[in-house]
């Protein structure tokens, strides 16, 4: 078999170059002399019971105004043939998210789907958290009202977040004084979650990295002021961090159990002492770690799953 890779993501016209982690990971998989090939989601299709999608090869360069060229014309593969598959578009995970993930579940052992389809649809970022709920903050998850203003009693300050989202989109922050329920009734066709709200944010939250279960890295990401949201597609900053807090109890929890669901490519959020958020359908901040800490993360990540999977090219 050639040495391939085919990324499953959103338009990579539109692709942030400062931020972007699937351009890094392809990128790498360049200079390895893998083959990519790209594709988005809704050219994902099953014919003559085959997996096949329709993209482009592509050339990826280290120019921000000029990342990419295609290498073909559009035409139609069988994924069957690259070693591995990336399933790297971003969320909202609704049903078309999900039916990609079915699809991909049917591809031959023989070809690595990372992270593992199975696992990203049975790990939902949000409630996957309560799998090591010793870490979270006191958390609701709910579509009723008054189970919410009845938590903000308790509480007095809370966080609002959709389920399925990503970005920051949909976040937002209440106290008695300002809990407006037209806000949320936007939200409430599906159950949302609800934390107390955690002081250190100012601080910012931090995202660390695993790569099958293994720690590689962490950035501190400040929300601008005034502002709820560190995410840096919300304009949050990059900052260096070390393990702080109850990180390395944290990282020492999760890891063994993200290897065992077979996620490899893994970045969770912490905001002070607690666990917000498992981060399994296309995790980012491998550009900030490496700018801050003088590291190449891309090649930990193509290292280790190399090795895993005993692939050895001469």
């Amino acid at each position: 078999m050639k040495k391939s890779i085919a990324i499953q993501m959103d338009n990579i016209e539109k692709i942030d170059y400062e931020f972007d982690t699937s351009f890094l990971i392809g990128y790498e998989a360049q200079e390895r002399d893998y083959d990519i090939f790209y594709y988005n989601p809704k050219d994902l299709f099953i014919k003559e019971n085959t997996i096949q999608a329709s993209g482009y090869y592509l050339e990826l360069l280290l120019d921000e105004k000029n990342y990419f060229n295609f290498k073909s014309n559009k035409i139609i593969v069988k994924l069957e043939d690259f070693q591995f598959v990336f399933l790297r578009q971003d969320p909202p995970f609704d049903m078309n998210y999900i039916t990609s993930t079915y699809i991909l579940d049917l591809l031959p052992s023989s070809t690595i789907v990372v992270n593992d389809p199975t696992a990203v649809r049975n790990s939902t970022e949000k409630l996957f958290t309560f799998n090591f709920k010793e870490f979270m903050p006191p958390t609701l998850v709910t579509k009723d009202l008054k189970i919410i203003e009845e938590f903000l009693n308790k509480e007095e300050d809370i966080v609002t977040k959709p389920l399925y989202g990503n970005g920051g989109e949909g976040i937002h922050r209440f106290d008695k004084s300002n809990f407006n329920s037209k806000i949320l009734e936007e939200y409430l066709h599906l159950p949302i979650m609800v934390q107390k709200f955690i002081n250190e944010i100012e601080h910012g939250d931090r995202r660390i990295v695993f790569f099958d279960g293994e720690y590689f890295g962490s950035v501190a990401r400040i929300p601008q002021e005034g502002n709820l949201k560190a995410n840096f597609h919300a304009g949050g900053k990059a900052s260096k961090t070390d393990l702080v807090y109850r990180d390395k109890e944290i990282i020492e929890n999760l890891g063994p159990k993200l290897k065992e669901h077979n996620l490899f490519f893994v970045g969770i959020d912490i905001i002070g002492n607690y666990l917000t958020e498992v981060n399994v359908t296309s995790p980012t901040g491998l550009k900030q770690i490496n700018a801050l800490n003088n590291v190449k993360l891309e090649k930990d990540f193509w290292d280790k799953l190399e090795a895993k999977y005993n692939l050895v090219y001469l």
